[in-house]
């Protein structure tokens, strides 16, 4: 009798142990926008972004430092954050969300896969809903997430100069990259 009592044990804590998959985080996930035109290409990468994804119901926090972003041109960048994003005032920018139709099973082997996000980004002080594919996979004991989308300036109402209109463009691509460490408390 004791050897059924303890296999059935076994079995509920493998299970809670699987189920419960549990948060996952990073301080180190890179952001990169890049805005490509015929007057000049600028991009700006920042590897200080924090994020949380809960793996159990498929829900993340993302967050990152406007100065944290690295130009090739100290010009570029000291224009960047004091005349564009206006970094003193609205420090950082954000994104609340999820990926939907969540199915946690996806976490269980080493295989990429393709999901679709939704939730509010928050840039310059304006927060508009973004919905945007990217790709999730296990990596041993982290998760490696990838995003890849265009956002207008102008929807954030980042203002450009008239005397550089051209050298920025309407559209930027932003591609993220996280890998994620289980978060142990």
């Amino acid at each position: 009798m004791k050897k059924p009592i303890s296999i059935f044990i076994l079995l509920i804590i493998y299970n809670t142990i699987a189920s419960a998959q549990g948060k996952f985080f990073t301080r180190t996930g890179y952001i990169r926008f890049y805005s490509e035109t015929p007057v000049e290409n600028i991009e700006a990468i920042s590897n200080q972004a924090s994020s949380i994804f809960d793996a159990d119901n498929g829900d993340f926090v993302l967050s990152v430092q406007m100065v944290g972003f690295e130009f090739e041109k100290a010009l570029m960048q000291e224009h960047f954050n004091e005349n564009y994003v206006e970094s003193e005032k609205f420090p950082k920018a954000t994104f609340k969300g999820k990926i939907i139709d969540y199915d946690p099973s996806i976490l269980t082997s080493d295989e990429k896969s393709e999901v679709n996000v939704e939730g509010e980004l928050t840039i310059h002080g304006v927060s508009k809903r973004l919905q945007t594919t990217g790709t999730v996979q296990k990596t041993g004991n982290n998760i490696a997430a990838h995003a890849e989308f265009y956002l207008k300036v102008a929807d954030f109402n980042i203002k450009i100069p008239t005397a550089v209109i051209n050298n920025i463009a309407k559209s930027v691509l932003v591609t993220v990259n996280l890998d994620l460490e289980p978060y142990n408390k």
